[in-house]
């Protein structure tokens, strides 16, 4: 029932929100506030419940019939590897709520409802454990934030908000025919026809047609990662949403498809996933190093940031499909240590739009010295997303590789390129809008020096992003062990070529003890 609360309460939240939008915007974003804290305290109490109960598969679970007709229910289930990305959503969300107090001010409450709307279908994917109510949560997403986009976004806001709406929407259609699919093929193996999760992981690797039932789950995963060549639609999505939008959908909405290619892919599909790895890895190294280039060409703030989601979450269908605990632990920091950093730098991209009301950073220059703060802090999240050693970002990758090099030294060669290509690309953004000679601007003269600082508010929003990174660089432990039973039955079933010819122990080791 705990489970339910936390969909109920945002929900509730986002509905109360838009009622009393009429009356009074505070109250609005009050409320948005409080059910987002709300749900902080029911993950405190999930969290409790997971250490006294982490033998269990799942340590939080409800199961109500729905349509028993056809074999549906709503099921909703969290373990370990689930209450981590609950963590962040909930965290983000709260950031993305705090982001868009000065610069949403038009239809607020239909804002927060939306934004309420997203989150909820965001924590229903990472729980959902009825193929037919993962899906239905899965489309949730997509409406609300094609709502943000195509109201709340800047110039070409329409041509972006379709462009994601009909990638993502495509995707999931393939996804759906693999659903429908081992849906009737479990029934006539079993006969018994259901959508339940633990009981089609005995079945869908077993089907003859395996290989396109996964493929199904592949492409719609892939789109929203996304992983190259479907990714054409990340950046356009990214420059044209408001802050909070982009926040949620670096943060979260592209960990959906990493979550699904750990909770869905590898578990329901282990020997097919097996024949695709090697393609899949050369994707996410191609992704690695063309998200890199990509970002380095861009002149808009927020278009490189953007980019630099594609090089990062190449890591992680790198990790993934390498299919060790070291890489799959690797791929798990990464999700979270790239939610934290790409939300910060979106928001500090958004509050110099806000004050300089561009993004052109040919238009920026020499800023430290009239925003010491917001330099500051840019030049921490630039480092955390470089990989700094001792951040979050570079325990990620770096156990990514280790992994990796087991399954593939060259695609690890050619992999930590991206190191190199993230510091060029990441330093060149800091001096661009901050260092060099300041940039007089054609709107405002002096407006350089004119421009305020980080607030109260959006330090302590930044405080907490980079005490994040921190801790997942200095201390990722906890993270690790709350991942590790999850990813240690993954790994029981996937094991990728390489290691099985290999064999031995040594294949095996994690760094969780």
């Amino acid at each position: 029932m705990i489970l339910v609360l936390l969909l109920i309460i945002p929900l509730l939240g986002g509905l109360l929100a838009w009622a009393v939008s009429q009356r009074s915007n505070r109250l609005c974003r009050c409320f948005s506030l409080i059910a987002l804290f709300a749900d902080l305290a029911v993950l405190v109490i999930l969290s409790v419940q997971y250490a006294s109960n982490r033998n269990e598969q799942w340590f939080a679970f409800v199961k109500w019939s729905w349509i028993p007709q056809l074999g549906v229910s709503f099921e909703l289930g969290a373990d370990g590897l689930s209450l981590l990305f609950l963590w962040l959503t909930v965290i983000l969300g709260i950031f993305a709520v705090v982001s868009s107090i000065n610069e949403i001010q038009e239809r607020i409450g239909f804002f927060h409802f939306n934004l309420m709307l997203i989150l909820v279908g965001i924590m229903g994917v990472f729980t959902a454990l009825d193929l037919f109510l993962f899906y239905f949560f899965w489309e949730l997403m997509l409406v609300p934030m094609y709502f943000l986009i195509s109201i709340w976004g800047h110039e070409n806001r329409v041509y972006a908000s379709i462009k994601f709406f009909i990638f993502t929407q495509a995707g999931g259609l393939f996804m759906l025919l693999s659903i429908i699919a081992l849906y009737f093929i479990h029934g006539r193996v079993t006969g018994v026809y259901t959508f339940d999760y633990n009981e089609l992981l005995s079945t869908a690797g077993a089907s003859a047609v395996s290989i396109w039932l996964m493929l199904g789950f592949f492409i719609a995963f892939a789109v929203k990662l996304p992983a190259v060549p479907l990714h054409t639609w990340l950046a356009d999505a990214h420059t044209e949403a408001p802050t909070a939008g982009s926040v949620i959908l670096a943060g979260l909405l592209l960990k959906t498809g990493a979550y699904g290619l750990l909770r869905f892919v590898l578990p329901l599909f282990p020997s097919p996933a097996q024949q695709i790895a090697p393609v899949a890895m050369v994707l996410g190294v191609i992704g690695i190093l063309y998200g890199a280039i990509l970002a380095f060409a861009q002149k808009d703030a927020k278009r490189l940031v953007a980019y630099t989601s594609i090089s990062h979450l190449g890591f992680v269908l790198l990790g993934v499909f390498a299919g060790n605990l070291l890489s799959l632990q690797g791929a798990v920091i990464i999700i979270l240590a790239h939610g934290l950093s790409t939300g910060g730098l979106f928001i500090l991209v958004g509050i110099l739009q806000e004050r300089l009301h561009t993004r052109d950073m040919n238009q920026m220059g020499g800023l430290w010295a009239s925003v010491p703060r917001m330099g500051g802090v840019s030049l921490f999240l630039a480092l955390a997303s470089l990989g700094l050693p001792g951040l979050g970002n570079f325990v990620g990758e770096f156990l990514v590789l280790a992994g990796t090099w087991r399954v593939s030294p060259i695609l690890t060669s050619i992999a930590a390129i991206g190191f190199i290509l993230s510091a060029i690309y990441s330093l060149w953004f800091i001096q661009k809008v901050f260092h060099g000679p300041p940039v007089v601007s054609i709107v405002e003269p002096q407006r350089a020096r004119q421009i305020a600082d980080l607030g109260i508010r959006e330090m302590a929003v930044m405080c907490l992003i980079m005490a994040g990174l921190i801790w997942l660089g200095l201390y990722p432990q906890p993270i690790l062990n709350s991942a590790k039973p999850t990813l240690n039955a993954i790994q029981s079933k996937y094991v990728p070529v390489a290691e099985q010819t290999a064999g031995g122990e040594g294949s095996r080791t994690d760094v969780a003890h």
